[in-house]
């Protein structure tokens, strides 16, 4: 008999084509958003942002959710980390490796409240919520108390955020546990990427070349 992935269960194939669709009609909204903001103002603070863009997906694409899923299923982590939920296209990507692996849980983080709620129905729709855990806040806050040690990162929350979540996971951090950051075009990730790129702070990194791109880090 052949085997199946849980990627191709009904309920995660109806959730996601689902979570696209939506997707698909984020930059119409991303433009709302930008046009009511006024000119000039201050930037917006994680928490601002998060309430500015609770509508938005900014999801990781479908090439990015199978690249991941792959590699969970070849490293077989006990707790995957995941900075950012949104509304958890890429968390069932995590999950359902999780769930064919046979071991694992996933802790994701989240900002916006609203995300977290519209998350959390989608994990229990799909059957997964037994092993995903979202923490409401901050990261830097809500991972600060992470128990154990974290043996996949997925960081694709705020850009300018992602060098200092991964810094406070360090310590978690085992040698060879892979870091990925999504979207490697996108300015406020600079400074992570001069990080992890410098192999003098503890990494060996490649950017793996999948819609707007991810850096693949192996921690040293």
């Amino acid at each position: 008999m052949t085997p199946t992935s849980t990627l191709e269960d009904p309920r995660v194939v109806s959730a996601l084509a689902r979570m696209f669709r939506h997707a698909e009609q984020d930059e119409a909204t991303s433009r709302r958003v930008r046009a009511a903001w006024p000119q000039g103002s201050a930037p917006l603070d994680p928490q601002e942002q998060a309430d500015a863009k609770a509508e938005v997906y900014m999801p990781i694409s479908a090439q990015g959710g199978r690249l991941l899923y792959n590699l969970i299923r070849a490293t077989r982590p006990a707790t995957v980390v995941e900075f950012g939920t949104s509304f958890g296209i890429s968390t069932l990507h995590l999950a359902a490796a999780v769930r064919d692996n046979g071991t694992g849980r996933v802790i994701s983080t989240e900002l916006s409240a609203a995300k977290v709620a519209a998350a959390r129905r989608t994990f229990a729709e799909t059957g997964l919520d037994d092993l995903v855990t979202v923490l409401e806040g901050d990261a830097r806050d809500t991972l600060a108390a992470l128990a154990g040690s974290a043996d996949f990162v997925l960081l694709d929350g705020w850009k300018d955020l992602c060098l200092p979540v991964l810094r406070l996971l360090e310590p978690r951090l085992a040698p060879g546990t892979l870091v990925v950051a999504d979207d490697v075009d996108l300015e406020d990730l600079a400074p992570y990427l001069d990080y992890v790129r410098d192999a003098r702070n503890g990494y060996q990194s490649v950017t793996f070349p999948v819609e707007d791109g991810m850096e693949i880090s192996c921690r040293l």
